[in-house]
């Protein structure tokens, strides 16, 4: 192919292109109706709790995996579990210690196919450790938005979370869940 001909069909190659680059759809979480919580255990009994006060950035499309990107970010101070001395400890030094780490951050860094469940590979920043973790996704579309459910697991040590007296994990469970259910509208 000589020059000019390659000259003529690069506006073609162009338009055929563009659009496998197109990013992923931007969504708005619906706060009212979404909710980020984990589990975990205390003295052989599970608990759970939510986080009132975090922010999502969520931009998705299954189709465009390699463009969709998850960022957010935690209040970790709003973590509530319903049992009084447990929201006043988590906190604390020994646990959250939000007077020096206030915020949990968690942005990915790609998604991945696993048959036909999507995994959402990231970084946790917590306690000023940062780690990767790896999320399943699920995501539904509907109407002019979508539902997002997200679960994983983190071990809390590798975070420093309950550390020192509180690492007996026979007392205090290693792993904790991570659920997320978001209702988002199209932005």
């Amino acid at each position: 192919m000589n020059r000019l001909t390659l000259l003529r069909f690069t506006p073609l190659l162009l338009a055929l292109a563009l659009p496998g680059l197109a990013s992923a759809a931007d969504y708005a979480v619906q706060p009212g109706a979404s909710k980020l919580g984990f589990t975990s255990s205390f003295q052989g009994q599970s608990f759970d709790g939510t986080f009132g006060s975090w922010t999502a950035a969520i931009s998705y499309d299954a189709a465009k995996l390699a463009s969709s990107k998850f960022d957010v970010e935690v209040d970790l101070a709003s973590a509530k579990t319903g049992d009084s001395d447990r929201d006043g400890a988590l906190p604390g030094a020994d646990f959250f210690n939000v007077a020096k780490f206030p915020k949990a951050h968690f942005v990915t860094t790609g998604f991945r196919q696993n048959g036909a469940q999507v995994i959402a590979d990231g970084n946790l920043t917590l306690r000023g450790v940062t780690k990767p973790v790896s999320l399943n996704v699920t995501f539904k579309p509907q109407g002019n938005g979508a539902t997002l459910d997200v679960t994983g697991s983190v071990k809390r040590l590798d975070f420093g979370v309950g550390g020192g007296e509180y690492a007996d994990t026979s007392v205090i469970g290693a792993d904790v869940k991570v659920t997320a259910h978001l209702v988002l509208t199209a932005k």
